[in-house]
Formats: C-alpha cells, structure tokens, sequence
C-alpha cells in the first residue's frame, strides 16, 4: 500500500479522577491552552472542531496544546469524519476540582 492512510489515531483521554491537582494547574496556566477551555465552556459539546478556535499558534502547537488538556482531564475529542471535535469534561472537572474552573474562567474585571 502506497501514500499516506487518513486513519488517525484515537486520542488517549485521562479521567479527571486520575489526574493531580499540579497537573491541573499546570494545563490552565498556559493562555493558549486557557483561551481554549474559555471558547469550550461558551459553546455546546461537540461543537468545536480543532481547527475552528481562535488562537495564533500551528498546528502542532495546537495538538500539543489539546494533548495536554487531554493529560489533565479537561478536554474529550472525538473524531468526526476528517474533523476532531472537543468537550469541555466540566461536569466531571468540577467534580474533581471543585471550584477550579469557575476561578480561570471568570474574566477579569
């Protein structure tokens, strides 16, 4: 078989359970990776492809930057013919992380 296959991988999602509290933090200090939980948490589940969210950074940067979200229980993709769509995991964060969310979600004043 020749040429490249337009099968991806499946991304590896971590339960918030599973995730310590540092790295959390760590996902939610980068403005990249808050600019996205911000435009999650305004929109429905599954609304928002990858390449759909307004930040200035590639497209590596971008996968980078969902894989560690990805690592810290924030984010769930799943892959919708050439798209990857993303949710915001708050239910199960919050439940995790009481209170965390709504602090870095607020907009400051």
């Amino acid at each position: 078989m020749t040429g490249r296959s337009s099968h991806r991988a499946e991304p590896v999602h971590i339960h918030p359970e599973d995730v310590p509290v540092e790295t959390a933090l760590a996902a939610l200090a980068d403005p990249v990776r808050l600019q996205l939980v911000r435009e999650l948490a305004g929109s429905a589940d599954w609304s928002h492809s990858c390449g759909s969210f307004r930040v200035e950074v590639g497209k590596a940067a971008l996968s980078h930057h969902f894989g560690v979200l990805r690592a810290a229980g924030l984010v769930e993709q799943r892959d919708q013919g050439p798209k990857r769509l993303n949710r915001l995991r708050r239910e199960e964060f919050d439940a995790r992380f009481p209170g965390l969310l709504g602090l870095v979600l607020r907009e400051e004043d």
